[in-house]
């Protein structure tokens, strides 16, 4: 493998819970990406009411997995990452959603500038966030090229307009902690990204995008892909307005999930 692929001082996290097929498909075919383009510490958190031993048979040995028995039907993402982030114990870290797969030389530019000092946190994407459609989904696991998504980009549907900042994000570890991880007032999905971004902006942490795409592979949304609760939805604004108090309107993110 090519050393700037090399990239021993990275632990990949990824957390998820296997409420369809897709969710399996997709963790299976992002795993297998990394795997065969860097070299990496991967470490995977599976949650579910118990474990069936499916998922973890499955994933390349190579990949460092561990299961946490959770009843809820919600997702606690924020509170299971905080927990994963303790078995890290390289410099860097990136927080990689299961359905995230985008070009080598994006996450090559992004550990180069967390090497460097020249960021703490790397946004490996400069805007675009592109859901791929069920049948082109299908043909990109099928295929397992990234240029099937590339010649089709007008045909895949931007989310998070007009500037997303959630997906995957690498950062310098210490100052992940330092910055408090993630914020647990955020249970289940939406809108955690918008405030951990306006967030590090406020503490006045360095942070970089590089330039290219995101994929989003495509899947069912149930219960861990929508808004589950009308107050939690009031609260989580409320996160976000507490934070942008603080900081100038233009260094802000929308309220775009």
């Amino acid at each position: 493998m090519k050393n700037s692929r090399r990239f021993l001082d990275l632990t990949i996290l990824l957390i998820v819970r296997l409420d369809t097929i897709d969710r399996l498909e997709n963790i299976l075919a992002v795993t297998a990406f990394i795997n065969s383009n860097f070299l990496a510490k991967i470490s995977v958190l599976e949650c579910a009411p118990f474990n069936n031993g499916i998922l973890k048979r499955l994933l390349d040995e190579k990949i460092r997995y561990a299961f946490q028995e959770d009843h809820d039907p919600i997702l606690y993402r924020t509170k299971f990452l905080n927990q994963m982030i303790q078995s890290a114990d390289t410099p860097f870290v990136a927080v990689w959603d299961i359905d995230i797969i985008f070009q080598v030389n994006q996450l090559i530019e992004a550990m180069k500038l967390l090497r460097k000092g020249e960021a703490d946190f790397v946004i490996p994407y400069e805007k675009y966030m592109l859901d791929t459609s069920p049948i082109l989904r299908k043909i990109y696991l099928e295929e397992g090229k990234i240029e099937v998504l590339e010649q089709n980009v007008k045909k895949l549907k931007e989310m998070y307009v007009p500037d997303p900042v959630g997906g995957v994000f690498l950062a310098n570890l210490q100052a992940y902690v330092d910055s408090g991880l993630e914020n647990e007032n955020f249970y289940g999905w939406g809108l955690e990204d918008v405030e951990r971004y306006n967030r590090w902006m406020n503490l006045g942490y360095r942070v970089k995008r590089v330039p290219g795409t995101i994929f989003h592979l495509n899947h069912g949304r149930g219960i861990n892909s929508i808004y589950h609760n009308a107050d939690q939805q009031i609260m989580k604004h409320k996160e976000i307005i507490s934070v942008r108090r603080n900081m100038g309107s233009e260094s802000t993110k929308s309220l775009e999930e």
